[in-house]
């Protein structure tokens, strides 16, 4: 396979795999930012990679790595002081271990600030990452089909 050809290999979400595919620009993110909030991002990245691995590398919004998996599992965002992990729909999942510590008082979301220094409680990350694959996954299942005009009874 020459070099051209490999760069061009399609990722899971289905787009060309090149030099702005999205895990591309999540390595190169991680790469500027060259600081404890690099090596946390990576971190955070590895966990999610271990608890899902179907899941889906997206870049939105202008720079914001999300990871998804029908749907948006969460998003790292990087701050001057802190990582943080959004979870989409965070509200509706259980946190036993107590890891969400932002966005508390919000309908839909919930997330986890990670500060420099921080110990990440890697089991617990991982159990609530496969939790929102769990709820995205049965949420895309009781979504409503819509009937065809010809289908009426």
């Amino acid at each position: 396979m020459t070099k051209a050809t490999a760069a061009m290999q399609k990722s899971k979400s289905g787009s060309v795999e090149g030099e702005d595919s999205p895990s591309r620009l999540i390595d190169g993110r991680i790469q500027e930012l060259a600081d404890w909030r690099g090596e946390t991002l990576a971190r955070i990245r590895a966990l999610i990679q271990q608890a899902d691995p179907d899941v889906v590398e997206e870049w939105k919004w202008r720079g914001v790595p999300v990871w998804s998996h029908a749907g948006i599992i969460c998003t790292g965002e990087t701050y001057k002081s802190v990582v943080k992990m959004t979870f989409a729909k965070g509200a509706s999942l259980e946190d036993p271990s107590g890891l969400f510590n932002s966005s508390l008082d919000g309908n839909t979301r919930r997330a986890i600030d990670i500060r420099e220094g921080d110990t990440i409680d890697e089991e617990a990350l991982k159990a609530l990452i496969r939790a929102a694959v769990a709820l995205n996954t049965s949420s895309a299942a009781k979504r409503p089909r819509r009937a065809s005009a010809s289908s009426s009874a």
